[in-house]
C-alpha cells in the first residue's frame, strides 16, 4: 500500500467538508495548540474530561483522542469510560502514551488503557512505543531516548497483540499495522522545540481517522500533513515561537499544490 499527494489531500477535503467532532481527553500543556490545529485543518475539537459528561460527549464524536500527558486519578477514570463508549459506538480511538517509561504510574495506566479497550491507533515517540512492550525501557521525561526506527519491532508486536495501527514519530515516521509498514519523511528539525507538536500529531490522527476507515492510511496522511505544515512553517520562522504560529497558519492554508511540493515518502 502506498500513499500519495492525491490521497492525502482527499482526506483533507473530507475533513474540511464534514468538520468531524474530535473529542480530546488531553493534557493541560497542549489543549490550546491541539484545538487550534484541529480547527485549522477543518475539524471540530472539544476538550472534555469531566466524569459526568465524557460518555455523552463521546456519544456524539467522530473520534476519541486520549493523551496521558498530565494524569490524575479522575482523568484516568474518565479515559476508561470514554474509551468504553467509543468502542461501543465503533468510532476510532487514538491513544498517546506520553512519557510512558518515565514513571510506573503512567506506564501502568497506558498499558491498562490499551488492554481494556484496544485502540485504533497508538501514536508515540520511539521510547514510548518501546516502553509499552519492554518493562525496562526508560524515557527522559516526555522526550524520546530512542530513534523511531529502533521502535519498529516493538510497534509490530503491539500491532499484532491489539490489532491496531502504531504510529512512531521521529526523524522518519513509521506507521505499522499487522499488514503494512509505511514511512513518512516530512518534518523539520525545529519542530521538537515546540511543546505539544507530538500531541498535535495524535490529535490530527483523530481527525483523519474520523473520515478514513483505513486507519493505517489515515495515520500516514496525518503524519504527512503534520510534517508538511512544519516544513512550510519553517520557511519564514525566526525560531520555535514563530514556527508554532506559522504551523497553525500552514495547516489552514494547506493545498494540494503544497502537498505535491513537499511530500516525501
Amino acid at each position: 500500500m502506498t500513499i500519495n499527494a492525491s490521497s492525502i489531500f482527499k482526506d483533507v477535503e473530507k475533513i474540511r467538508k464534514t468538520a468531524p467532532l474530535v473529542h480530546n481527553i488531553t493534557n493541560y500543556v497542549v489543549m490550546n495548540t491541539t484545538a487550534n490545529a484541529l480547527l485549522a485543518i477543518g475539524a471540530s475539537p472539544v476538550m472534555a474530561h469531566a466524569l459526568p459528561e465524557v460518555e455523552e460527549m463521546t456519544g456524539i464524536a467522530g473520534a476519541l483522542v486520549i493523551n496521558i500527558g498530565t494524569l490524575s486519578d479522575a482523568w484516568i477514570e474518565a479515559m476508561f469510560k470514554a474509551a468504553k463508549k467509543a468502542a461501543q459506538r465503533k468510532i476510532p480511538i487514538i491513544i498517546d502514551p506520553v512519557g510512558v517509561g518515565a514513571t510506573q504510574y503512567r506506564t501502568r495506566t497506558a498499558r491498562q488503557l490499551i488492554q481494556a479497550t484496544p485502540p485504533s491507533i497508538i501514536r508515540g515517540n520511539g521510547s514510548e512505543i518501546m516502553a509499552l512492550c519492554q518493562q525496562d525501557q526508560k524515557t527522559k521525561g516526555v522526550d524520546s531516548t530512542s530513534a523511531s526506527d529502533q521502535a519498529v519491532d516493538a510497534a509490530k508486536a503491539l500491532a499484532r497483540e491489539y490489532g491496531c495501527v502504531v504510529c512512531i514519530t521521529g526523524k522518519i515516521d513509521y506507521i505499522v499495522s499487522q499488514e503494512t509498514l509505511l514511512q513518512v519523511k516530512n518534518g523539520h528539525a525545529m519542530m521538537p522545540y515546540v511543546t505539544g507538536l507530538g500531541c498535535t500529531a495524535t490529535a490530527l490522527c483523530g481527525a483523519f481517522a474520523a473520515v478514513n476507515p483505513e486507519v493505517d492510511k489515515a495515520a500516514a496522511h496525518a503524519m504527512a500533513v503534520m510534517g508538511i505544515a512544519g516544513e512550510m512553517a519553517a520557511r519564514t520562522a525566526q525560531g520555535p515561537g514563530s514556527l508554532q504560529v506559522n504551523f497553525i497558519d500552514s495547516l489552514y492554508q494547506l493545498s494540494q499544490t503544497h502537498i505535491k511540493e513537499f511530500f516525501k515518502a
